[in-house]
């Protein structure tokens, strides 16, 4: 059974950082590309990053780009999100997902087969 468990997320003032933790089981996860994707309250949700199988390659929104930093653990089945300088159109519940097996790396939520509950952060002004 596959399960995908973030952690991580919490209360935080703009400007400071958050790391947001991917641990996931039922799968040899070094062969599917990861993502993060996020959801704003009355929003549609959103992809934010994502990381090859492989990962050699990693992509960003623009709204994130040299802010956020996506990651494999180094036994693969464990994925971060380091997010600095945080403001509060950052707030929503963070969502990681995997990919089906060496699928590429993908930005819409269809392309990913599994999801984790999810894990809130709030950025205050």
């Amino acid at each position: 059974q596959v399960q995908l468990v973030e952690s991580g997320g919490g209360l935080v003032k703009a400007g400071g950082s958050l790391r947001l933790s991917c641990a996931a089981s039922g799968r040899t996860f070094g062969n599917y590309a990861m993502g993060w994707f996020r959801q704003a309250p009355g929003k549609e949700r959103e992809f934010v990053a994502g990381i090859s199988w492989s990962g050699r390659s990693t992509y960003y929104t623009d709204a994130v780009k040299g802010r956020f930093t996506i990651s494999r653990g180094s036994a693969k089945n464990t994925v971060y999100l380091q997010m600095n300088s945080l403001k509060p159109e950052d707030t929503a519940v963070y969502y990681c997902a995997s990919a089906p097996r060496f699928a590429p790396m993908g930005t819409i939520p269809d392309e990913y087969d599994y999801w984790g509950q999810g894990t809130q952060v709030t950025v205050s002004s």
